[in-house]
């Protein structure tokens, strides 16, 4: 039996926002809502799957934003969030589980501390949900929006989800209260005669509805654990016609001696990214005397680097290599290094900068006995 199942709610049209999408589609600093929502419960360790719950005409869309991740097949809402969530809850009959968290898509942020004391709460009863005190001072407005009193805030919560339930209990009370309106599925429960315990939520695990929640979210992105980590490598020359830099192949008098493909910028740049994320080097994740690396192609170096980001929640923002050597002549190929790069990486070409020097004929490099690469990688964490 499967233990704890999260129902990522996503079935409204949204269009609040703006943005001209549902806004559970919506980027932000390249993922949607619904990736990142979908994500955080599928990283989680007590969570053993994943089941989303879409409106009937996004399947395209949902199929393209979360292309990659391992989630149960999508289920179709109904005309109404309460509607939705029964949908949802009736497609894991088969599965039984004996906890269901149900959250919106709308909130991206949920964190897995909120997470773990929303099932800790559920050890020792039927419900349980992420809510935070209310601290502001309440007014009651009138219709003409003057003052009509204040409301006392003791004892007042904000509801935020996850929700967390006893799996075949709240299946039996959205079935039993099918025809009744209810805000969320506490309120369910609640109607249920479940009793529904409060768990710390954060105040980061806000609900994004408008165009200002969305421009809160980029600046809380954008103030990430942004962490950079630099890489250098050195390959000497031998016997050729061929240099491999960037990925890309440029016929010379030489070619360069190494275990793999020898192509040194992308070594220093892989270097850079396992620095960043403090993931060891190159030579821990692939050992230059391991037989299946002779000749590989430095591509897999730096594609394995940037999955380690990607599944650590990360976002590569920068990369920067420049290649030390007075030949082969590095401006011709600048443009094919910087897509090729951008490309194995999986970032905009504009986040990509290749650039190259030498050294005054001083050094290896200055008597042309090898090319050295330095590189920094910046990431969003």
């Amino acid at each position: 039996m499967t233990d704890t199942v999260a129902l990522i709610v996503a079935a409204g049209r949204g269009h609040r926002a703006g943005g001209g999408l549902p806004k559970q589609y919506r980027p932000l600093a390249g993922q949607s809502l619904i990736r990142r929502s979908c994500a955080a419960f599928l990283n989680h360790p007590r969570v053993d799957a994943v089941c989303a719950v879409i409106h009937p005409d996004d399947t395209g869309l949902y199929a393209e934003t979360t292309a990659g991740l391992e989630l149960l097949p999508p289920v179709h809402g109904g005309a109404t969030r309460q509607d939705s969530c029964r949908n949802g809850l009736e497609s894991l009959v088969s599965l039984a589980p004996e906890r269901v968290l149900i959250h919106d898509a709308a909130r991206p942020f949920v964190d897995k501390a909120t997470i773990d004391r929303v099932l800790d709460a559920l050890a020792d009863g039927p419900a349980a949900i992420a809510a935070i005190a209310v601290t502001d001072t309440l007014k009651k407005a009138a219709s003409n929006m003057l003052i009509a009193g204040t409301v006392q805030r003791e004892g007042l919560w904000r509801a935020q989800t996850p929700q967390g339930f006893r799996y075949a209990e709240i299946l039996e009370a959205h079935r039993k209260l099918a025809a009744q309106s209810l805000t969320d599925d506490a309120a369910v429960a609640e109607a249920a005669g479940l009793a529904v315990a409060l768990a710390q939520g954060h105040e980061d695990n806000f609900k994004l509805t408008t165009e200002d929640d969305f421009a809160r979210a980029e600046r809380m992105l954008g103030a990430g654990d942004i962490r950079v980590g630099s890489g250098f490598d050195v390959h000497r020359f031998d016997e050729g016609n061929v240099v491999i830099l960037c990925g890309i192949k440029i016929k010379y008098d030489k070619s360069l001696a190494g275990h793999s493909d020898s192509d040194v910028a992308l070594h220093a740049i892989t270097d850079a990214l396992l620095g960043a994320i403090c993931e060891g080097d190159i030579g821990s994740h692939f050992p230059p005397g391991d037989p299946q690396w002779r000749a590989a192609d430095s591509a897999l170096f730096l594609r394995h680097a940037a999955e380690l980001v990607g599944r650590r929640g990360g976002e590569i923002r920068h990369l920067d290599v420049t290649l030390i050597c007075e030949g082969p002549k590095i401006g011709p190929h600048r443009e094919a290094m910087r897509t090729r790069v951008a490309e194995i990486a999986g970032v905009g070409i504009d986040r990509v900068s290749v650039k190259a020097t030498t050294t005054e004929g001083l050094g290896f490099t200055g008597r042309g006995e090898g090319i050295a690469a330095q590189a920094t990688a910046t990431v969003r964490l």
